[in-house]
């Protein structure tokens, strides 16, 4: 499980086609201190496992499915990438239960930027759409994030100068993909009251 707290902006060196999966050789001296084969970090909100690690850079496979349902097919040598260790149990829950598992994609349609924030306009696809409520919580490219506007598709979130410094949404510009993964919480409540409406009936 991940907190959807970026740890730091890795970038990716090499990319293998294999395929029906790609190996992917990402770098990140913050997430693989201590890392080993098994492991799993969290790229762009993708939930991997690491392959090989040798000094400050990892290894990890992506299967098509994984590059089909997720923007990481999209990714090149030296695209920047949000990376995350999982949560250690007894570790403060800094954002939202993440689980690296990605619902679909967005793409940023706007930026407009003020003082001292700035909002960002992402695409939703419409089947998420009941997922996401103001105020609540969604996951982009593996960022915590608060949402500021619900729309029936598209949302809006607000970001600090912190999370425009040290996360890729710092650098999407208008057209460039994103990962989503709404909220775990919102999936189970519609199941099982889903679930229940069945049982009375």
């Amino acid at each position: 499980m991940f907190t959807g707290i970026v740890e730091e902006l890795g970038e990716v060196t090499a990319v293998e086609n294999l395929g029906d999966a790609s190996r992917f050789r990402l770098r990140g001296p913050v997430v693989t201190d201590g890392a080993k084969h098994g492991d799993s970090i969290a790229v762009n909100g993708v939930c991997l496992t690491v392959v090989e690690h040798e000094g400050d850079e990892f290894t990890a496979d992506v299967m098509a499915e994984t590059l089909n349902r997720s923007s990481l097919g999209a990714l090149g040598v030296g695209s920047r990438v949000n990376l995350e260790r999982p949560t250690a149990v007894g570790d403060r829950l800094g954002g939202h239960i993440v689980q690296g598992h990605v619902d679909g994609t967005g793409a940023v349609l706007e930026r407009k930027p003020s003082e001292n924030w700035e909002i960002i306009k992402i695409s939703l696809p419409v089947d998420l759409a009941r997922y996401v409520v103001e105020k609540g919580s969604i996951t982009v490219d593996g960022i915590s994030l608060t949402v500021v506007e619900a729309g029936p598709d598209f949302f809006t979130v607000s970001l600090i100068p912190t999370t425009l410094a040290l996360t890729t949404l710092g650098l999407k510009q208008p057209g460039d993909p994103v990962n989503l993964e709404v909220d775990i919480v919102a999936k189970y409540v519609e199941r099982l009251l889903a679930t229940t409406r069945g049982a009375a009936r």
